[in-house]
């Protein structure tokens, strides 16, 4: 079984040559096991391991599902928080700072999850969806309350993105099960570049933004902007299969339960990257 090319879920899917973690793996050296008298034993008469249960899809699903049921209530708090302000200069103050240190620390959390092999930790899964909360709640403030026109509800705003943020993500589930897209080792490198190209052209407008003091013709809601957004939609949503494939391989290949936590990881960041996007599209054709 190769590893999964998704650069979260990597580390989760293991070579089914070693295991997952062990997982699978034979004990080396069994028939020639002696006792500290040198004498030859029989390795069917030595302590059993702890028993592992192996992964389930209701295990990927219950984990998923406390991943987001976190990322959602820290969202809400961060929300209402800021919108309990009473100036906007009061808002402002607060969505700022909060959508930094949630997008700071969840990037860092990801980043030692993936090259830490760490994919499995509860702890930084949980962690990382209570960051990424304060991220969503603050930006989902500034794109629906103060980058578009007036007379267009904020809740209305997020509940299509919600919305449409599910409906790709059941959409592209769909696909995977009926076998419309299978995901071969060609079409995870060319999503991989894709996703590599998108990021490098993220940067590059980061840092033009950052002299320029404007958004830069990739976010500024233009023509280009809203071509651009809908790549990143469509790699977001392509990004999907590459996790149901990692969770599918894991239960097959007989993985710990807790790898669970990594399939929930990878899930999730996909889920914040495509509502962001769509809320980011969203605003764009009802700004003034």
């Amino acid at each position: 079984m190769r590893e999964s090319s998704n650069p979260v879920m990597r580390g989760v899917v293991r070579d089914n040559q070693s295991g997952y973690a062990g997982f699978g793996a034979g004990m080396a050296g069994a028939g020639a096991a002696v006792n500290q008298y040198g004498q030859a034993t029989d390795p069917y008469t030595q302590p059993a391991p702890p028993a592992t249960r192996q992964l389930t899809i209701d295990d990927v699903v219950t984990k998923t599902a406390i991943t987001l049921g976190v990322l959602t209530l820290a969202a809400v708090a961060t929300y209402f928080a800021i919108s309990s302000r009473a100036t906007e200069a009061a808002q402002a103050a607060l969505a700022t700072p909060l959508m930094l240190v949630g997008a700071i620390a969840g990037l860092v959390l990801v980043l030692v999850a993936s090259f830490g092999r760490k994919q499995d930790n509860p702890a930084i899964v949980l962690a990382y969806a209570a960051f990424e909360g304060l991220f969503v709640g603050a930006i989902s403030f500034v794109f629906a309350n103060w980058a578009v026109a007036g007379d267009t509800s904020a809740g209305a705003l997020i509940g299509q993105a919600v919305l449409g943020t599910f409906g790709v993500f059941f959409g592209m589930l769909f696909v995977y099960k009926v076998g419309a897209i299978r995901v071969t080792p060609r079409f995870t490198r060319m999503l991989f570049a894709g996703m590599i190209g998108v990021l490098v052209l993220m940067l590059g407008n980061l840092v033009i933004g950052l002299f320029t003091g404007e958004a830069g013709v990739l976010r500024d809601g233009g023509p280009i902007a809203i071509i651009f957004s809908l790549v990143c939609i469509a790699l977001a949503a392509f990004s999907f299969l590459l996790d149901f494939d990692a969770a599918d391989r894991l239960i097959r290949a007989g993985a710990p339960d807790r790898a669970a936590w990594g399939v929930a990881l990878g899930l999730t960041v996909t889920l914040v990257w495509l509502y962001v996007e769509i809320l980011r599209l969203l605003t764009y054709f009802n700004s003034d």
